[in-house]
């Protein structure tokens, strides 16, 4: 048997290994690169593996650095099924389409730039019908059903309260007789959040691939997180003017709604009209609706007494273009929240643009940047911010609540460790910047993990 680290290698997005055993090749997770636009082009477009050898993909989650490559995948000539549950399939259907419409249309705006400086225009990865095509590949598995994807190799998906869908993956794999268990974490999520029920604590592993998000870092507290919501809030009424939120549509969308409608229901914080700007983020919604299985005991009880967070009289969801455009010709105070969570693509673009050069507005980023993206430089504070190719000089203010994160922060996932019983045989860190790699790798060695290791980008290992 062996692994290859294609993706997420001392970075946190790009997630792509693949596991050969009994002469198949089993891929885990097909994502898109994230970063400088030169580089993540090549590495997109040039799939380190012949996708035609490739007998099935197992796919942890929806989220896009997981999931965006997976018609690249298809259109180098991968047959196999794709297998998720049936909460990501649904999601995917909406995300690699939301995905390829946003790569034409912003392609479409870069190219007026080119064609009109004699350069040579730039092709978008692919488009909807390579989607399509893909999405006829999925074949859904529900958590905790055992289903063989390549000989020798059976999955078995389990929640990891993530994002809705997503799955801790257990390959069982026979090898020349051999039994061994592969446990490969996907983005773990956090034990007692809103909306989605916790881990499912997973034992008896001998081997274990695990993201590293927050290896090295902790989340603040549920009320420290409240305090800052409410404090933002009031700054914006105060000055009548706007929040911008950029959040991915699934999962942190609606987290953040949930939130919000605590601001106002239990902490008397004046209610501030918010708008979603994102078709996404709108079908995403329609998706949690779809999937109440995947829902915590709480967030049933809501939808019980028909009082949805994602519903609130205050919150308007925007789909068409001209909506969008008006909304930054409004009046604040108004929140709003807009994709991509990254600040890499899609309408939050155009609101940061229409909002970074005043004082008086707030960017509140509610999830983790990867180097080189545009969210990474807002928290950063690097002046001037480059948005579609021009400058703009950031005097808004900018603020970071990582207590929104879906990853377990370092005691989380330590303690979800001690629970599986650490004593794996070898683990591997991936999904991780190197200053959280490599701390969490000798956090594991001292739990009890035989060998551990953190893998660079392509490398091999033979076990």
């Amino acid at each position: 048997m062996r692994i290859t680290f294609h993706g997420a290698a001392l970075t946190t997005t790009g997630s792509m290994h693949m596991l050969q055993v009994n002469g198949s090749s089993v891929l885990l997770d097909c994502g898109l690169f994230q970063g400088k636009r030169k580089e993540a082009f090549e590495r997109n477009r040039n799939l380190p593996f012949d996708a035609r050898s490739v007998e099935a993909c197992v796919l942890s989650h929806a989220h896009i650095d997981h999931s965006g490559n997976l018609p690249s995948l298809v259109k180098s000539g991968f047959r196999g099924p794709i297998c998720a549950t049936p909460a990501t399939q649904d999601l995917c259907e909406i995300m690699l389409l939301d995905c390829a419409h946003i790569q034409e249309k912003d392609v479409e705006y870069v190219n007026k730039k080119r064609i009109g400086q004699g350069k040579n225009p730039f092709e978008p990865l692919y488009v909807a019908e390579d989607v399509r095509r893909t999405l006829k590949h999925f074949e859904p598995v529900p958590y905790e059903t055992p289903a063989q994807v390549a000989p020798g190799v059976r999955v078995t998906f389990h929640d990891a309260g993530h994002i809705l869908g997503a799955a801790l993956s257990v390959l069982e794999v026979t090898e020349d007789g051999a039994a061994r268990r592969l446990l490969f974490t996907g983005d773990l999520g956090r034990p007692h959040m809103p909306i989605l029920k916790d881990p499912v604590v997973v034992g008896d592993v001998d081997l274990l691939i695990t993201e590293s998000t927050y290896g090295n870092r902790l989340h603040p507290q549920h009320e420290d997180v409240m305090r800052s919501l409410e404090d933002i809030c009031r700054k914006v009424i105060s000055r009548a003017s706007r929040l911008v939120i950029p959040a991915f549509s699934v999962g942190r969308t609606q987290q953040v709604l949930y939130f919000l409608n605590e601001l106002w229901q239990a902490r008397g914080v004046p209610e501030i009209p918010v708008y979603v700007d994102s078709p996404l983020s709108t079908k995403a919604t329609q998706v949690h609706l779809k999937h109440p299985e995947c829902f915590d005991e709480a967030m049933l009880e809501l939808l019980k007494a028909r009082e949805s967070p994602f519903s609130h009289d205050k919150v308007t969801y925007i789909t068409e273009t001209e909506d969008s455009k008006r909304l930054n010709d409004m009046r604040g105070p108004i929140i709003i929240v807009s994709a991509s969570g990254m600040c890499e693509g899609g309408r939050v673009l155009h609101h940061l643009k229409h909002s970074v050069e005043d004082e008086r507005n707030v960017i509140l980023i509610v999830g983790y940047q990867a180097e080189n993206t545009l969210g990474r430089r807002l928290v950063h504070r690097q002046n001037p911010i480059k948005i579609f190719g021009d400058e703009y000089t950031l005097r808004a203010e900018v603020y970071s609540i990582q207590a929104l994160s879906a990853h377990a922060d370092r005691s989380e996932l330590l303690a979800y460790f001690e629970q599986m019983g650490p004593e794996v045989e070898r683990a591997f860190v991936v999904h991780g910047d190197p200053d959280q790699a490599q701390p969490f790798a000798s956090a594991l060695l001292e739990l009890g993990a035989r060998d551990v290791l953190v893998p660079q980008s392509g490398q091999s290992v033979e076990l």
